[in-house]
């Protein structure tokens, strides 16, 4: 099951919007790091423009973008970021706070589903 971004992008702003809940649009510069490696990291971010490149134990990983999503893997199991996420061109994401990101998680299955696929395909490297 691929996570088509875009559509995850929009079914968060639908949600927030239709919730009431708040979401800020952050604007970030070339090199900016959105979390760092062991961080307790309380934020997800969506990308919404511009690339971010991850780092994870000295590899570095191609830039990614487009609606690409992170930091659910620390907000899902309330530990330490795992990798460093910096931005390569200037970037805008949507940030969410644990509260709505667990409302939405909560409350919808979709959102859900999508997430924790990505979080499994994360971690799965790791984990065997």
């Amino acid at each position: 099951m691929k996570v088509d971004a875009g559509e995850l992008l929009e079914t968060f702003r639908r949600y927030l919007r239709d919730h009431s809940l708040p979401a800020t649009h952050q604007r970030l510069a070339v090199a900016e790091a959105l979390f760092e490696t062991g961080e307790q990291h309380t934020r997800f971010f969506v990308v919404i423009e511009g690339q971010v490149e991850i780092s994870q134990d000295g590899r570095r990983f191609p830039p990614r973008g487009g609606s690409d999503f992170f930091g659910e893997i620390s907000l899902v199991s309330r530990s330490p970021t795992t990798a460093t996420v910096e931005t390569v061109t200037p970037t805008r994401a949507l940030v969410i706070a644990p509260q709505q990101f667990r409302a939405l998680l909560d409350r919808t299955p979709s959102i859900q589903r999508r997430i924790l696929h990505s979080f499994s395909e994360r971690l799965a490297p790791h984990v065997i």
